[in-house]
C-alpha cells in the first residue's frame, strides 16, 4: 500500500519488495477487497452514528439556549440567544436534507463495486479465514469479491 501510495505501479513494487508479480497482484486485490469493505462499514456504522451525535449535541444546544431565552431579562442576551437557536435549526435542517454526501459516497461503492465485478470475474482472491484452533489462514475465490 506504501509502495503503491508513493505512485510505484505493481511491476516496480515486485522489483523493489524482489517478490513475483503475482503476490503482488493478490496483495493489490486483496487491499482492494479491504478498502471496500471499509468504506462500506464506515458509510452504514459510522455517519449514522456521527449524524446522531451530531443531531444530539444540537438538540442540547437549543435546549439550553431556549432556557437562557427564558431566564434572562436582558434583551440583547436574548437576541443573542434567539440568533444561536436559528443558526442551529438552520445546522439540523441541513443534516437531516443533505444527504448528497451519503448519496456521493453510495454511488462511489456503487461503481468501485461494478468496476470490480467487471474486471475482476477470473481473478482469484486470497482472502484470511480463521481455522477452528484460532489460527489464520487464507482461502482463495474465484470471481467477485
Amino acid at each position: 500500500m506504501e509502495l503503491s501510495s508513493q505512485g510505484f505501479n505493481q511491476s516496480d513494487i515486485s522489483t523493489v519488495l524482489q517478490v513475483d508479480k503475482s503476490i503482488v497482484s493478490r496483495d493489490v486485490a486483496y487491499l482492494r477487497y479491504q478498502a471496500r469493505d471499509n468504506l462500506q462499514h464506515h458509510i452504514h456504522e459510522v455517519i449514522p452514528a456521527e449524524y446522531e451525535k451530531s443531531m444530539n449535541s444540537l438538540n442540547q444546544v437549543l435546549r439550553l439556549t431556549w432556557a437562557i431565552v427564558s431566564k434572562t431579562p436582558d434583551e440583547k442576551t436574548r437576541l443573542q440567544a434567539l440568533t444561536l437557536i436559528t443558526e442551529t435549526n438552520k445546522y439540523k435542517i441541513d443534516l437531516a436534507t443533505n444527504g448528497t454526501i451519503v448519496t456521493d459516497a453510495l454511488k462511489c461503492v456503487q461503481s468501485k463495486m461494478d468496476h470490480l465485478d467487471n474486471n475482476n470475474n477470473n481473478d482469484k482472491i486470497v482472502e484470511p479465514i480463521a481455522t477452528e484452533e484460532g489460527k489464520t489462514t487464507t482461502s482463495t475465490t474465484n470471481g467477485v469479491f
